[in-house]
């Protein structure tokens, strides 16, 4: 009885203090802040959109002359419940509150002239502060647009990716762009969804991305002592299998930057140019001995 519920307390989730709601809150609201100065001093003045449920929003407040807030929080607010049922409740929660502050901080803002009517400028820098506002948003738990929440639905019904889908509606929001504000204007309104996109993947995965490589080799434990005396890193050797040949393998596995690659790359091939190496990205790195090593 006691094993079960020492497992049943790791399971359920565990609530928040109240620092770490505070601390989210803020940085939700910041990141809602953010995104509502790359919308109404940048894009909007100079008729640019973004993706998702707020390029629709932006659409609808130009031809009803409505508040551009009222649209995201009304075709947002579905949404909050389905995110409430499907991904959880702290999720639903942080989403609602940065979905208020958004519409909030849009309709406040609405009155301030833009910032530049230099449509280049506009949708680079744009792009850029609207990204880092929605990247603090995701890194704290929550969400300014209801469109992952629906790819998430439709993928469980439709044989596409969740990936796919969102890239299916943001490109028929977009053309729907040319017709209410022009066909290059919704040209500068892909870009800016693109510069947005790749700026939210800096603020979640950071500046110093990290990278998990696997290395097959014959001489593993000579690469491992060179990788460990040239870059610094600890390696781990794994054992496995070929499945064609049924032979023993000692798998090297390590965790570098991505400044180290070209390194490694080169340290692999100058021991062993026929050894099997693969890269790949990590999002994030906790515990074990990441920390570098000094170097000889």
């Amino acid at each position: 009885m006691e094993l079960a519920e020492q497992i049943k307390q790791k399971v359920e989730h565990k609530k928040l203090t109240k620092t770490s709601m505070a601390k989210r809150a803020f940085l939700i609201a910041i990141g809602a802040g953010l995104m509502a100065v790359g919308l109404e001093i940048f894009l909007i003045p100079n008729h640019v959109i973004d993706g998702g449920i707020t390029g629709i929003s932006i659409m609808l407040s130009h031809l009803t002359g409505l508040n551009l807030g009222i649209f995201l929080f009304l075709l947002n607010l579905p949404f909050f419940f389905i995110g409430r049922k499907q991904i959880g409740k702290t999720f639903a929660v942080s989403t609602l509150f940065g979905i208020i502050v958004l519409s909030i901080a849009t309709t406040l803002l609405h009155p301030v002239p833009g910032l530049t009517e230099d449509v280049l400028l506009a949708t680079v820098f744009g792009g850029i502060i609207l990204g880092v506002g929605v990247g603090l948003v995701i890194r704290n738990g929550g969400s300014l647009d209801g469109t992952e929440i629906m790819a998430i639905l439709f993928n469980r019904r439709m044989p596409f990716s969740v990936g796919e889908i969102i890239m299916f509606f943001n490109i028929f929001i977009l053309g729907a762009a040319g017709f209410v504000f022009g066909w290059d204007r919704a040209m500068y309104s892909l870009m800016a969804y693109f510069i947005a996109f790749k700026t939210i993947d800096v603020v979640i995965l950071g500046l110093d991305e990290s990278k998990s490589a696997w290395i097959i080799s014959e001489r593993h434990k000579e690469i491992g002592d060179v990788i460990l005396a040239r870059l610094g890193r600890g390696v781990t050797y794994l054992n496995g299998e070929g499945a064609y040949t049924g032979d023993d393998k000692k798998v090297i596995f390590v965790v570098i930057t991505r400044l180290e690659e070209s390194k490694l790359k080169s340290i692999v091939e100058d021991i062993d140019p026929s050894a099997f190496f693969a890269v790949a990205n990590i999002s994030e790195v906790r515990g074990g001995r990441f920390k570098k090593k000094d170097i000889h």
